[in-house]
């Protein structure tokens, strides 16, 4: 499930290659997805800064990513599925849901968490890394999940305030490493995996490797 494209107002672009490479690998089926609706803002990415005159549709954005073979949100159920991943980027904060601006009172986009709410009562896993498992942690209360360590370490981990707003949100949060040793997080009760992926300031193939790990659990919990 796809947020936009572009890691500041959509989905972050190296960690949806890498899941897609991984369910490749895997021998896995995939149809890529994300919400009809327009984005939060725009954001110019070599500026880092808002684009005020520019609007742009999440799903629209997200067919760059999925080479145009995508669909809306509304059209994924549980019954055609085995699983489902939400990559990162702050489209998921601000797109998916509304937590970038609202924190622990943040909404979640009703479609998203229609598909959340169904995966998780057909027992079918549910994959989320970086930003994302913020979603879970307010739809699916009690959630275990992982967004890495709950300390910035002199900027090593500078989203580690999630990890307090994930509890706050109702979700439990587990430290976790990005690297190889430690990549995921599976609350093999909920079925929900999950990595820190660019939560932290790390090389670019720690991440990968992360992101390799929760697919390959989550696609072991489908048991095929």
């Amino acid at each position: 499930v796809l947020s936009g494209c572009g890691v500041y107002d959509g989905t972050e672009i190296h960690e949806a290659s890498a899941i897609l490479v991984h369910l490749s690998r895997g021998g896995a089926e995939v149809q890529m997805y994300a919400p009809d609706v327009p984005q939060m803002h725009v954001i110019d990415h070599s500026k880092g800064q808002p684009a005020e005159a520019e609007s742009r549709n999440v799903l629209v954005e997200s067919a760059r990513i999925a080479r145009g073979k995508i669909a809306s949100l509304a059209k994924l159920t549980t019954a055609d599925h085995d699983a489902v991943i939400f990559p990162g980027g702050f489209g998921a904060a601000k797109n998916l849901s509304t937590f970038a601006v609202d924190g622990k009172d943040c909404k979640v986009n009703r479609e998203v968490e229609r598909v959340l709410k169904d995966f998780h009562k057909a027992g079918k896993p549910i994959g989320l890394c970086c930003i994302s498992p913020v979603l879970a942690a307010k739809v699916l209360s009690g959630a275990e999940v992982t967004v890495g360590h709950e300390e910035e370490e002199g900027g090593k981990w500078p989203y580690a305030g999630t990890a307090g707003a994930i509890k706050e949100l109702g979700g439990k949060h587990c430290v976790k490493e990005v690297t190889i040793s430690f990549p995921a997080h599976v609350d093999t009760k909920n079925k929900v995996v999950t990595t820190p992926a660019f939560m932290c300031e790390t090389e670019l193939h720690n991440i990968f490797d992360g992101i390799g790990a929760m697919v390959k659990n989550v696609l072991k919990l489908t048991g095929k």
